[in-house]
C-alpha cells in the first residue's frame, strides 16, 4: 500500500471551484468516514484551508485509490468527477510525501513560507486520528511531516517572506495605526487576524461570532496582549460595522454571512472588507456599496502573482533542498521497515529450526548431561545468530538504497519463508498521545 495525495488548491482552481468543493468543521467527519470506507482506501485525513482541499490516503492501488477519492470529492463539490479533473492534482508515493513536506513548509502557500498551513495540517491530522481513520502509516507520515516543516522554518528563515495569507489581505487596506476593526469569526483564523492587526498598530478590535463565549474568549485574549477589544454576536453586524474602518471575515460557515443590507450608509468614510472565508463570507454584492472596498482570496492571489511574492530564491532553494533531503531519508527509512518483518520471521524462522533439532538431539541422546547439553544449544544459537547477522543487516542498508529491488520477498523466496509471517510478527500500530507524539 502507498500514500496518495489528491487535491485541488489556489494553483489549478478558481475560487468558486475551491467554494464548491470545500469541507467545514462540521461535514469533515462524515466526509471522512465515507472516504475510509471507499473500497480501496485504507486510512485517511483531509487538509481544508482557504487555498486548498487535500485528501491523503493510504490506498491499496493507485487507479482504485483515485478514483474513490475523487467520487467523493466530487460529490462534496456537487459535480460529476470528470468535472472536477481538469483542477485536481494527483502525487503517488514519493511524490505524495515530497508534496506533503512542500506543503507543511509553506513552499507551496500562495505567500511563500506562511507558517500557519502546519498549524492547519497538524489540526487536520487531530481531527483525522479523533475520527480514527489514522494508522500507522499516516501517523509516521504526518509526525515526520511536522518536524520537517518546524526544521525548514527553523534553519531557513523562510516564514519571514510572509506571515500569512491573512497579513497578505491586510496589505491591501490603508494604513490602520488607531482604527477600529471588526473580526467576523472566533476560530483559528480569527485569532490569526486578530494577530496581524495588533501587529499593524489597530486601535481596538471588536470580535463578532455566533457564539457569545467564543468571541469573549478571543476578545479577552486579545485585550490582554495591549489592544482594547470587545464582544458581540451576529444579529449586531451591521451595529458593529457601522463603527469600524476595517473587517475582517472568517467565519468557515457554508454559506454567506455579511450581506449589502449589513452596510449602513457610511457618510464618506471607507470601510475596507477582507474576506478569507472559503467558501466565502461575503456577499459579492458588498463591493458594489458605496464606500466598501471588498477584498477577498481572488484579490489576494492577484496581488501576489503580480509582485510574484516577496520571496528569497536564496531561502527557497534551501528550504527545497531541505524538503529532498527529508525525503530521500523518510523513503529509505520506510523501504528498510518494510525488510524488518520478514527479518524477524526469517530469525524466528532460524529458531524454530534449533528448537526442533535440540529437541531431536533430547530424543537420540537422552542421557546426555544437562550441563552439555545446555552448552551445546547456547553454540549452536550462537552459529546461527552469528551467520545471519551480516546478512539481515545488509539487506535492511540494500532496501534503504533499492532501486525497485524486493528484498523482502527474495528472503522469503530463498528460506520458504510464510508469505503471511512478515504481517503476523509485525508489531501493533503505535498509540499516539494526546499532543500527536507517538508514546
Amino acid at each position: 500500500m502507498s500514500v496518495l495525495a489528491v487535491g485541488l488548491s489556489y494553483r489549478t482552481a478558481e475560487l468558486r471551484k475551491l467554494e464548491r468543493a470545500a469541507i467545514g468543521a462540521d461535514e469533515l467527519d462524515k466526509v471522512l468516514h465515507q472516504l475510509q470506507q471507499a473500497p480501496h482506501v485504507n486510512e485517511v485525513m483531509l487538509v481544508s484551508t482557504c487555498n486548498r482541499i487535500e485528501v491523503y490516503s493510504v490506498v491499496e492501488t493507485f487507479h482504485g485509490g483515485l478514483a474513490d477519492v475523487s467520487e467523493v470529492l466530487a460529490q462534496q463539490a456537487d459535480c460529476a468527477a470528470a468535472d472536477l479533473y481538469d483542477n485536481l492534482y494527483v502525487h503517488y508515493a514519493g511524490a505524495a510525501v515530497e508534496h506533503i513536506f512542500s506543503v507543511a513548509s509553506g513552499l507551496d502557500s500562495m505567500v511563500v513560507g506562511e507558517t500557519q498551513i502546519l498549524g492547519q495540517v497538524r489540526n487536520a491530522y487531530a481531527a483525522a486520528r479523533e475520527a480514527g481513520t489514522v494508522g500507522r502509516t499516516l501517523h509516521e507520515l504526518i509526525q515526520t511531516t511536522l518536524r520537517v516543516g518546524k526544521r525548514v522554518h527553523s534553519e531557513t528563515g523562510l516564514d519571514t517572506l510572509g506571515a500569512s495569507v491573512v497579513s497578505e489581505a491586510l496589505g491591501e487596506t490603508p494604513e490602520l495605526e488607531g482604527k477600529h476593526a471588526v473580526i467576523v469569526g472566533a476560530g483559528s483564523m480569527g485569532a490569526l487576524s486578530a494577530s496581524q492587526l495588533r501587529k499593524a498598530g489597530i486601535g481596538r478590535i471588536t470580535v463578532v461570532n455566533r457564539t457569545l463565549e467564543n468571541a469573549e474568549r478571543l476578545a479577552a485574549n486579545v485585550t490582554e496582549l495591549g489592544v482594547p477589544a470587545e464582544a458581540g454576536v451576529m444579529d449586531e453586524l451591521a451595529h458593529r460595522l457601522a463603527e469600524a474602518d476595517v473587517a475582517v471575515s472568517c467565519t468557515g460557515a457554508q454559506d454567506v454571512v455579511l450581506l449589502a443590507e449589513h452596510i449602513m450608509p457610511r457618510g464618506g468614510r471607507e470601510l475596507v472588507i477582507c474576506d478569507l472565508g472559503l467558501p466565502r463570507d461575503v456577499d459579492p454584492s458588498v463591493g458594489a456599496v458605496p464606500g466598501v472596498r471588498l477584498v477577498d482570496l481572488e484579490t489576494v492571489r492577484r496581488r501576489m502573482d503580480s509582485v510574484g511574492g516577496a520571496s528569497s530564491a536564496k531561502q527557497i532553494a534551501r528550504a527545497t533542498g531541505i524538503v529532498l533531503d527529508e525525503v530521500r531519508e523518510y523513503l529509505a527509512g520506510q523501504r528498510s521497515a518494510a525488510v524488518t518483518p520478514t527479518v524477524t520471521a526469517l530469525r524466528k524462522r532460524a529458531a524454530e529450526v534449533v528448537d526442533a533439532e535440540l529437541l531431536r538431539l533430547d530424543h537420540r541422546l537422552p542421557e546426555l548431561e544437562p550441563g552439555v547439553r545446555d552448552e551445546f544449544a547456547r553454540t549452536v544459537r550462537r552459529v546461527v545468530d552469528k551467520l545471519l547477522h551480516a546478512p539481515t543487516v545488509r539487506v535492511k542498508q540494500l532496501a534503504a538504497d533499492a532501486q525497485g529491488t524486493d528484498y523482502a520477498s527474495a528472503l522469503r523466496e530463498l528460506f520458504e519463508l510464510d508469505p503471511a509471517s512478515p504481517a503476523v510478527v509485525a508489531s501493533p500500530s503505535p498509540q499516539p498521545s494526546t499532543d500527536g507524539e507517538t508514546q
